[in-house]
Parts: structure tokens; C-alpha cells; sequence
């Protein structure tokens, strides 16, 4: 089930990401915009932006989820399989532009994979 509606929570959820390229942890959209829905509202927009291929979501350190926008997924197909980075030091997180190989597994079927690189980001390292 897609979004079928550009709803004003659609909107400002859809704009979010379109800001920037970055990841943002629900947490952090649910402390950003608790003043405009409620945290039921984010999750279920959420759930709804990635079910239509515009967002994925991954967990970061502390088992927090994460989202990001897709690059080039559809509601039927998530093709950008690939690692994120999460600074330990500031906590950014970022999408990396590297393909992950997922192996062939014999007698089974891979739906999901998750790859979290950890350490320190290009302001932290310096």
C-alpha cells in the first residue's frame, strides 16, 4: 500500500528528504516535527514512503532505525543495495556509493541486507 494521497504530512516528511541526502533516525524526525503529527502519523508516512520506493530504512548502532532516500527503487523492486556509515563520534550517517554483492544462497532467498559500517566521519577523522 503506497502513498495515494500528498496528505500535508506526506509533504513534510517527502520535502525532509528532499532537503538533503543524509539518512535521519525516526527518532530524530519524531523530536523534529512532534509539534505538526504525531509519532503514529510519522511511522505510518514512513511505512508508506518506503512501501512506494521512495525511502529505505536500515538499523543504525543502538538498534535505531534509520531512512534514506532510494535511487532509482520502484514499489515493486528496493535495487540500491549498499552500505551505510554511522560516525561514532557524532552519529552522522551517511549512504555509501558502493554496490554490496549479495551471494546466491542454494535453497533460500535473500529479501533484506544490511551492511553498517562504523567509525569516524570526514569531520571527526581530522
Amino acid at each position: 500500500m503506497g502513498v495515494i494521497r500528498q496528505t500535508k504530512s506526506v509533504k513534510i516528511l517527502h520535502n525532509e528528504f528532499d532537503k538533503s541526502s543524509e539518512a535521519i533516525s525516526v527518532t530524530a524526525l519524531i523530536e523534529r516535527f512532534s509539534s505538526k503529527m504525531n509519532k503514529t502519523t510519522i511511522y505510518r508516512v514512513l511505512d508508506k514512503l518506503e512501501d512506494d520506493g521512495y525511502l529505505h530504512s536500515f538499523l543504525g548502532k543502538n538498534g535505531h532505525k534509520w531512512y534514506a532516500k532510494c535511487n532509482g527503487c520502484s514499489s515493486s523492486n528496493h535495487t540500491d543495495a549498499h552500505p551505510h556509515f554511522q560516525c561514532s563520534n557524532c552519529g552522522k550517517v551517511d549512504c555509501l556509493p558502493a554496490d554490496v554483492v549479495i551471494p546466491k544462497i542454494p535453497n533460500r532467498i535473500v529479501d533484506v541486507s544490511q551492511v553498517l559500517l562504523q567509525g569516524k566521519c570526514e569531520q571527526c577523522h581530522t
